[in-house]
């Protein structure tokens, strides 16, 4: 029990502020993810940060805080974990710290500013605010900013770039705090977490609350995008050598015709081409790999094709079927740049290069167009579900759920 009339220490100050919370109606389903991990107090911590599952404060800022500023941050650190920006944004990480802190903070201090019309958190005078940014994930706000700086000719590199609107920010990202948690924590720690939000949007419904927005998109059923690839890879390369009754034509059951599908021990072949504009990390791509090695395998195409580019085919790479059994450790991906997709269609076109499919795994921040394909394309777009293109189908994929 805590005294009264006694000043709370900086702890029980944190204690109390989560408790005030988790019992505002508002954040009923968020209740579970302020219980995941542990929250420390250190001297040797300026502001705050989180590692994406423990949140460590430093006690000075914390004393300097009022109870309603001290709530903002408790909730800007559990936002960053909830949507897991130390792992989804790693990218940007490696390409400048500071600039990817700054984005993240941009895009979470809206959201929070927006719940709290009512002043039950408040935001500290130094934290960062720009109205341009709604509506914006981090990937489009680090991008802005950059360009900002560029313009100006402010950008540093190396995690110098400062960022725009109000304040400097309060908080640090322990980025690689977040690389010590090992691919089975992270993996638990996405269980806790999808977990977490299910269980108190379940409890919010009960009492008869709203689940917030960004929360209810969270909870939303994912396309299985194995499946999907599975599936477009067979139906897009089947092969018409002859025909077989004993195999129906999907493509007519639903209206009731009953048509022989084509089918053949070879078909043509394969052109993969993969984004190495730094935005797709060796992780996602490793696993998709993998993936389209095994299914070419069961369609046995004429050749795959590894193409990496930026803004332009950097690396060209081609497997005949003996060959795919050492593709994952033989390919050298190429690449750095920006983000054009448009050199990958007009490269197959100037060297005769005749797919029957392509497959492109991108996050989906192009520079220009989606490209003008003579050929069927699926697009496996990670982390960013905003991303619609205009050709070909398309299927997206969350880095986390690789």
């Amino acid at each position: 029990m805590l005294s009264i009339g006694k000043q709370l220490t900086v702890e029980q100050r944190l204690s109390k502020a989560v408790v005030d919370i988790m019992g505002n109606d508002k954040y009923v389903a968020l209740a579970g993810v302020l219980m995941i991990g542990e929250r420390t107090v250190r001297e040797d911590i300026p502001t705050a940060c989180t590692n994406g599952r423990d949140e460590m404060y430093g006690r000075k800022f914390v004393e300097s805080l009022s109870d309603p500023e001290l709530r903002f941050l408790i909730l800007h650190e559990s936002y960053h974990k909830l949507y897991r920006h130390l792992i989804t944004w790693e990218h940007l990480y490696r390409e400048d710290a500071q600039l990817a802190n700054i984005a993240c903070d941009y895009v979470i201090n809206i959201k929070i500013l927006d719940d709290n019309q009512d002043g039950f958190a408040v935001m500290p005078s130094c934290g960062l605010l720009d109205q341009r940014f709604r509506d914006m994930d981090t990937a489009q706000v680090f991008n802005i900013i950059k360009q900002d700086q560029e313009d100006q000719g402010q950008g540093q590199g190396q995690g110098q770039g400062q960022g725009q609107g109000q304040g400097t920010g309060f908080d640090e990202h322990d980025w690689e705090g977040a690389q010590e948690i090992s691919a089975e924590e992270q993996r638990e720690l996405g269980r806790d977490l999808d977990e977490a939000v299910r269980q108190g949007a379940l409890i919010a419904g009960k009492m008869g609350g709203n689940v917030d927005l960004s929360i209810a998109e969270l909870l939303k059923p994912q396309v299985d995008w194995r499946e999907m690839l599975r599936e477009y890879i067979s139906n897009t390369c089947s092969g018409n050598d002859y025909s077989t009754w004993r195999r129906p034509n999907r493509r007519f059951i639903a209206s009731g015709d009953y048509m022989p599908s084509g089918i053949s021990e070879r078909v043509g072949g394969i052109a993969t081409c993969g984004d190495m504009s730094g935005s797709i990390g060796v992780q996602e791509q490793s696993v998709i790999l993998t993936e389209i090695k095994t299914l070419s395998e069961l369609v046995k195409p004429e050749w795959l094709r590894m193409l990496y580019w930026d803004t332009a085919v950097c690396g060209d790479e081609k497997y005949e079927m003996h060959e795919l059994d050492d593709f994952i450790h033989s390919t050298k991906p190429k690449g750095g740049g920006g983000t054009d997709v448009e050199c990958v269609p007009q490269y197959l076109d100037d060297n005769n290069i005749t797919p029957q499919c392509a497959i492109v795994i991108t996050d989906g921040y192009l520079g220009g167009s989606w490209g003008n394909w003579s050929c069927p394309v699926l697009w496996i777009i990670i982390d960013n579900k905003n991303a619609v293109p205009d050709v070909g189908k398309c299927v997206h994929v969350k880095s986390r759920e690789l």
